[in-house]
């Protein structure tokens, strides 16, 4: 599901390749979580379950 990830700490923007090439941005996702994923068993399933639909999003490509 997730290629890559990346965030930015003073936009506090987290930036999500997913498997399709598609690249998403999720604005505003506190430090905290961004940790939390990085450190969760399925990054997948963390991103289905605290991100997508949690925060605002636009799509990249």
């Amino acid at each position: 599901m997730v290629y890559a990830v990346g965030y930015d700490e003073d936009t506090k923007d987290l930036e999500v390749v997913f498997n399709t090439g598609k690249i998403w941005v999720y604005k505003d996702v506190p430090p905290d979580v961004y940790k939390k994923l990085l450190n969760s068993n399925s990054v997948g399933s963390f991103m289905l379950n605290n991100i997508i639909d949690c925060y605002s999003e636009d799509r990249i490509n």
